[in-house]
């Protein structure tokens, strides 16, 4: 979920323009592969030789049952996470070795003892990470032009829920375990923040480029990570420049790092490519506005932010942190603004305490503090709680400081953007590019 750095434009909010703006289980055993036993079986049906007396009746052979293998997932995912590892340890992601001064962290007993100390949230990473990969590569395989947002977002979530074992429609249940953020489903020039509310008939389109970033956790601790997907393969130096600009980040990334020299070797990757598109050719620009983050229990958003440009931003890296490492390139100005229905919300953590006159903004901020906490939630999960009418009191909410909106994030109309992105963990002995996986 992108980080939108502090802007000296005004933002402007505009209203959607949904219709035109944003254009097996596995078996095992085989019933008809010969067993060791086979020979004795035919013997034992043969034709006696003449003179051998009478022939012993053939013995028929019971077909194997067909079971179940625990280790593979569904399609769709559906099987619970925790029963494909019975163990509950999950797999680890991409870790990656210090290097130069840092080196010394691999084996160090210090740094090791450290790491085991945080055995248990790591595991709460990796296991959020494995959900992510195995919901986003079912929507890899099965998003195609014509479906409806709702229903890809939707299918993103259904899958999400059933993996953690969380369907978050009891109270609490979605701060154990679940979406860490809403699935957002950005079209075109529409960078980030976007999800369909209630209502929404937009459609995915064959010369559609869309980014999908949603969030996953467990027991708060949240992986973010993002991917775009585009039908039509003029967009590909494109998509190539953004993966390859997040690749270089994140190899950058590591303990006492200065972001803003992220930020740079991020631009300098990302703005080596061009993409040709209708016979023009358009350099592919970094969003300057828009950041990589970290990660704090709960909060999508911590204090420290990753640039995607060149900065003076002098912050480290630090262990122990989290990061989310995101880029976004457009066709476009390189640039974003608000605009449109906002779909997006979370509760600030900072909030000062507010004597509420609305009821309605009373009863709603009571559903949020029980069902979401500060993570951030949509419209349509309100709606899923069985809310109805809570507009007034949302934007109340909204108007008090007590709850942040976040509206769309576009760039010229016109303009093409995509976005990748993956969570990385700053440990005591290795980097570990937890949300690392075999698609990207």
């Amino acid at each position: 979920m992108a980080a939108q750095a502090p802007s000296d434009e005004p933002s402007r909010l505009c209203a959607a323009d949904d219709a035109g703006t944003m254009p097996k289980p596995g078996i095992s055993g085989n019933p008809n592969h010969a067993s060791d036993d086979d020979s004795d079986d035919d013997a034992e049906g043969a034709v006696p030789a003449a003179g051998s007396g009478a022939a012993k009746k053939k013995k028929k052979r019971k077909p194997k049952k067909k079971k179940k293998n625990p280790t593979e997932q569904s399609d769709p995912p559906r099987v619970l996470l925790s029963q494909l590892f019975p163990e509950k340890k999950y797999p680890a992601g991409e870790e990656v070795e210090y290097v130069n001064e840092n080196r010394y962290r691999t084996t160090n007993e210090e740094k090791r003892h450290l790491d085991n100390l945080n055995s248990e949230s790591l595991n709460d990473f990796r296991q959020a990470a494995e959900i992510h990969r195995q919901a986003r590569q079912w929507g890899q395989k099965n998003i195609k032009p014509g479906q409806a947002l709702t229903d890809i977002a939707n299918g993103i979530e259904d899958a999400v829920r059933a993996l953690t074992g969380h369907q978050g429609l009891e109270e609490g249940d979605a701060l154990i375990a679940g979406m860490g953020f809403p699935t957002g489903l950005s079209i075109n020039h529409c960078a980030a923040h976007y999800t369909p509310n209630a209502g929404n008939k937009m459609v995915l389109q064959e010369d559609d480029v869309m980014k999908v970033d949603f969030g996953v956790h467990v027991n708060g601790h949240i992986v973010d990570s993002a991917f775009t997907m585009a039908f039509n393969p003029r967009y590909d130096p494109l998509l190539e420049a953004v993966k390859a600009a997040t690749n270089a980040g994140i190899k950058e990334a590591g303990i006492d790092v200065r972001v803003g020299d992220i930020g740079g070797i991020i631009q300098e990757v990302m703005e080596s490519y061009e993409v040709e598109i209708n016979g023009t050719t358009y350099p592919v620009k970094s969003i300057r506005n828009l950041n990589g983050h970290n990660i704090l229990p709960y909060s999508i958003h911590g204090g420290k932010n990753v640039p995607i440009v060149k900065s003076n931003d002098t912050t480290k890296m630090e262990e122990g942190d989290v990061f989310a490492v995101e880029t976004f390139g457009s066709t476009g100005n390189g640039y974003v603004h608000e605009e449109g229905e906002v779909s997006h919300y979370a509760k600030r953590g900072d909030a000062a305490k507010v004597d509420l006159r609305l009821s309605s903004a009373k009863s709603l901020l009571n559903v949020i503090n029980k069902n979401f906490g500060t993570l951030p939630f949509c419209r349509r999960y309100v709606d899923r709680l069985g809310q109805d009418k809570y507009l007034l009191g949302l934007n109340n909410l909204v108007s008090n400081g007590i709850i942040e909106a976040y509206p769309p994030l576009v760039d010229k109309k016109g303009s093409y953007t995509a976005q990748f992105e993956h969570t990385i963990l700053i440990r005591p002995t290795v980097k570990e590019v937890v949300s690392r996986g075999e698609d990207f």
